[in-house]
């Protein structure tokens, strides 16, 4: 007979657990006290694809879902997550490995990194190029012979990889439940099997299958479907461009016809893309429009699930090929 098992929560930020968990109410470290390994994820596409492996077998607690990895800070209550759990699952490619660092020198005591990125052939990666983000700058790393694209979960090929890692990492620790870890991560596998499929029919009769970023995160979805993506509005997130950088971003989607801007929901403030569409309207280009896509970095607190990551996915390609024609 297999053990009972522990409720893969979608909570967020580390918050103490109040809600009643199969009978049982979360302790004051914020886990529910229930058997089953007890998982905590860096932000909200790791815990997502953490929690449609774990099922109902293990608990699943994010932290940072509710500020970018690229930089954020831990909240106390997200620290003291680390002293009972078991696996501290990263995206890794220089992205949230500092926030590692953090959490494990405040554990007490030792906890298993899971570096998802690490699991990833490096032949399979980009190059960064110039961007930068707070706490993750890839000249710097370029310096160091590194200059990786960290954003690997906006590759559907990448995603496969890291519910297969995570499947594996958990059958290591809870053996008896390996079996439906491996069902789960397969099952997860076809829905984006499924989402890619889609995808591609949306796009396929596409001749326009370029689109200016807004900043240079979504290389690994544009390889995913075959698209394009020109230089970033901003090269740092948050930091308007330069009149200059934007006379030159202007010039590349003039030169190469680009008429679908992206921006991002977790950028209120889009005056700079809504510059660069005016200034290409103005000079004759037709049709240019802006589209919303989603880099995932962030999760409203309760909206997170083991279904929100493929959601977001099918949501961005659905988004972006109703824009290009």
């Amino acid at each position: 007979m297999k053990p009972a098992r522990a409720l893969a929560l979608p909570l967020g930020l580390g918050a103490v657990v109040s809600a009643l968990v199969l009978g049982c109410t979360g302790g004051p470290d914020g886990w529910p006290d229930r058997p089953g390994p007890k998982v905590v994820a860096s932000f909200p596409p790791v815990a997502s694809i953490a929690l449609a492996v774990a099922g109902p077998d293990a608990v699943v607690l994010p932290v940072m879902s509710g500020q970018s990895p690229h930089g954020g800070e831990p909240k106390p209550g997200d620290l003291r997550l680390l002293r009972r759990a078991d696996l501290f699952v990263i995206n890794g490619l220089g992205l949230d490995d500092r926030l590692a660092t953090k959490f494990a020198a405040t554990a007490g005591r030792p906890v298993r990194v899971v570096n998802l990125g690490a699991s990833i052939d490096p032949k399979d990666l980009l190059d960064g190029g110039a961007c930068e983000h707070d706490g993750h700058d890839h000249a710097a790393h370029a310096a160091d012979g590194d200059n990786t694209d960290p954003h690997a979960w906006l590759g559907l090929k990448h995603a496969r990889t890291f519910a297969t890692k995570l499947a594996g990492e958990l059958a290591a620790i809870d053996a008896p439940h390996a079996a439906d870890y491996a069902a789960r991560a397969a099952a997860f596998h076809a829905k984006l099997d499924a989402v890619q499929a889609d995808g591609a029919a949306l796009l396929k009769d596409k001749k326009d299958r370029k689109f200016l970023p807004f900043h240079a995160s979504m290389a690994y979805f544009a390889q995913s479907f075959g698209l394009t993506m020109v230089d970033p509005i901003q090269s740092v997130p948050g930091q308007e461009p330069t009149p200059k950088k934007l006379d030159e971003i202007v010039k590349a989607c003039l030169d190469q016809k680009v008429r679908v801007i992206a921006v991002e929901p977790q950028f209120s403030a889009q005056s700079s893309a809504k510059r660069v569409r005016d200034e290409l309207t103005r000079r004759g280009l037709a049709d240019v429009v802006m589209v919303e896509l989603d880099p995932l970095e962030t999760c409203p607190a309760g909206e997170l699930s083991g279904d929100w990551y493929a959601a977001k996915m099918r949501a961005n390609v659905v988004a972006l090929a109703g824009a290009l024609k």
